[in-house]
């Protein structure tokens, strides 16, 4: 197929469609953001990580008698070949960055997957991404690997192998609440490359390693770090005003504001917002939640008096960096627990992929020069 020259090029592909789905839609001017069909809000505070993962494969919430057996094979599938924990401990002594630790973890996963069962395949993927991520920080921490709990959900199993100690309820509510927020969102930058790769009829865990890398990219996975710093580094909410104005009127950019799809504030800020609450209300520093609140009351406040219509409000950014820190993660764990909740929603892109079964070819169109011709060596 030729394209003439003259052909549009859509910068970053705006508003180009290049996939239909079942899985999410996200509407940035009313801040509205479905998941299968279920308003954002009607889930993550309710359903847990499970729950999710098998709506986003099944296209349908599971029974009792379907989530039993559904959460077990899960928690069956969380440990990881001795190779991979050998490349993780290698990984942490050259001390390289966590993304990176849990990308070469992952392309190792085809050590031991089943074979035979893209369905299992995607099981082991999902229950072995969070067991990488642990093994990792505790190799980086000087300390020996925690085996994978399989009396814990994916969310507490996920926090012990961390911390070492079964956390409290309200704890992994949180998380569970943050990976469900998190799991799917249209078609951004690492489900796109997850969806390419498998659609050259590439297998799942190719898939998912390319995703990570798309992910790695603080564009798309995001800093939430810097969210938290901006309110540690104000400290009081009388100096949050002052603070922001000198870094608004400095040409900063107010880290935790702004979204390139929502004009309106980030559903899934309201949710991890109201999720943080309950999470510190229950296990934490509520003092901390507090002026996290009053910042952002300042911050929308200062954007909308300083860049009116740019409808500057509060990401997703600045609620994951409160609750995740809450969770005792440090900041280097932010993305790769982004992650974790993410792979189930790349897999559910993968098994809609392979259904549509079209390698995805886009065009270019070509600006360079044209008539040249060869020179020898010694001519030039």
């Amino acid at each position: 197929m030729t394209i003439a020259s003259t052909s549009e090029v859509v910068s970053g592909l705006d508003n180009v469609v290049a996939a239909a789905t079942r899985l999410s839609s996200v509407n940035g001017q009313i801040g509205e953001l479905i998941i299968a069909g279920f308003p954002l809000e009607e889930l993550a505070g309710r359903a847990t990580f499970e729950e999710m993962l098998y709506l986003l494969w099944h296209d349908r919430l599971p029974t009792a008698a379907e989530l039993t057996p559904f959460t077990a094979e899960l928690a069956a599938l969380r440990p990881l070949h001795p190779a991979i924990l050998h490349l993780l401990q290698a990984a942490a002594q050259a001390q390289v960055p966590a993304m990176d630790a849990l990308r070469m973890g992952a392309g190792a996963l085809n050590l031991d997957l089943p074979d035979d069962d893209p369905y299992r395949q995607a099981q082991a993927i999902v229950a072995r991404l969070p067991t990488i991520v642990a093994a990792y920080w505790r190799f980086r921490q000087g300390q020996e690997p925690l085996a994978p709990d399989p009396a814990l959900s994916h969310s507490a199993n996920y926090l012990y192998m961390l911390s070492g100690h079964a956390p409290h309820a309200a704890r992994v509510r949180g998380l569970d609440t943050y990976l469900i927020t998190v799991s799917d969102h249209s078609l951004n930058a690492s489900t796109f490359t997850a969806r390419t790769i498998i659609s050259t009829q590439s297998d799942l865990a190719s898939a998912v390693v390319g995703a990570i890398g798309a992910l790695k990219g603080p564009l798309h996975g995001g800093a939430p770090g810097p969210a938290l710093d901006m309110v540690f580094a104000i400290g009081a909410a009388d100096k949050a005003e002052a603070y922001l104005r000198a870094k608004i009127e400095a040409g900063e950019r107010l880290m935790g504001f702004g979204h390139r799809v929502y004009k309106v504030r980030d559903p899934r800020a309201e949710v991890l917002s109201q999720a943080a609450a309950a999470m510190y209300q229950a296990d934490g520093d509520m003092a901390l939640y507090e002026l996290a609140k009053a910042v952002e009351a300042t911050a929308v406040a200062l954007l909308a008096t300083y860049k009116p219509g740019r409808n500057l409000q509060t990401n997703v950014e600045f609620y994951t960096a409160l609750l995740l820190h809450g969770l005792d993660l440090p900041t280097d764990l932010f993305t790769p627990t982004f992650a974790v909740g993410r792979v189930g929603g790349w897999l559910a892109h993968c098994f809609e992929q392979q259904q549509n079964g079209r390698l995805i070819r886009p065009q270019s169109t070509y600006v360079g020069a044209t008539g040249r011709q060869w020179v020898p060596l010694a001519q030039r």
